[in-house]
């Protein structure tokens, strides 16, 4: 009886496991890097919506960009809402294929570089020896910083001074601050605080566009799932719902767009100039 007993329980604890299992592994999992604070916290309304759709929906930290990289390789994480750069280089990795990317409130779904510097200061010439002797600071691994910077043909040349900003807005603060000579941001950065920064000046311009948050998925990950998840975001923009309005309002979007490596045109060149292959590990 008791061996009978302890079979039964066995029975049970191992179908609870396969459960939990299943259950699990249905879950679509977005890689949150861990330095981003409230990163998770504003997409919560996000969870809730692809829930309501049936989708269900959890984070994943990642320490960094090459920790990202290898869960991505592995098929720990099915996708991460990214920067073009680095969307751009897993796209090159052959790691993940980009979905869809918002579209602001105020219509965009694109971004580029410009060149912030004082007051007075001459225009960008777009060469390399414009960065002589400077202090150029930027955020890492960005399209419209450090990758941009990289990108300026013979820019070893100039033997700058390289800063590294936590953020845009770190960079045309330390700029204001007279940490550094010349800034490389986000346009939409800029544009959001150039009228409390008199005394800085837009020097330089890199009319080409990159897409702007865009979600990347991973090549292992559920096509079923995947499907089930880009259609939800494709909703959001005419969905009426509470949870969509929710969305709309805590990412300050009216929803999202189909994205295709086709988009990322500009970011694979800006890349390409840069130096970054294939084995490229997240740092110049």
């Amino acid at each position: 009886m008791r061996t009978r007993r302890k079979l039964l329980i066995s029975s049970i604890v191992c179908v609870l496991l396969l459960v939990c299992g299943i259950a699990q592994a249905s879950q679509f999992r977005i890689a949150i890097m861990q330095d981003e604070r409230g990163a998770a916290g504003k997409f919560r309304p996000l969870e809730a919506y692809l829930k309501s759709k049936g989708v269900e929906f959890s984070f994943v930290a990642a320490p960094d960009y090459p920790s990202a990289a290898k869960m991505f390789a592995s098929g720990e994480v099915d996708a991460m809402f990214s920067g073009s750069s680095i969307a751009g280089i897993f796209i090159l990795k052959d790691l993940a294929s980009p979905l869809v990317r918002p579209v602001t409130k105020e219509g965009t779904t694109t971004y580029h570089a410009d060149i912030i510097a004082p007051a007075g200061a001459p225009k960008f010439t777009g060469q390399a020896d414009y960065f002589k002797g400077k202090r150029v600071i930027f955020t890492a691994l960005a399209s419209s910083g450090e990758v941009y910077y990289h990108s300026i043909p013979n820019i070893k040349s100039a033997n700058a001074v390289l800063l590294k900003a936590a953020s845009h807005g770190a960079a045309i603060d330390a700029l204001s601050a007279g940490s550094a000579d010349v800034a490389i941001v986000k346009n939409h950065m800029w544009g959001k605080v150039k009228a409390k920064y008199p005394q800085l000046t837009l020097v330089g311009v890199d009319y080409e566009a990159n897409p702007d948050g865009t979600l990347i998925v991973s090549k292992k990950a559920d096509a079923k799932s995947v499907a089930k998840v880009s259609a939800a975001l494709l909703e959001i923009k005419d969905d009426p719902s509470a949870q969509a309005k929710a969305v709309r309002s805590e990412l300050g979007i009216k929803g999202y767009i189909k994205t295709t490596p086709a988009d990322f045109k500009h970011t694979m060149e800006l890349l390409k100039r840069a130096g970054v292959d294939r084995s490229f590990n997240f740092s110049f």
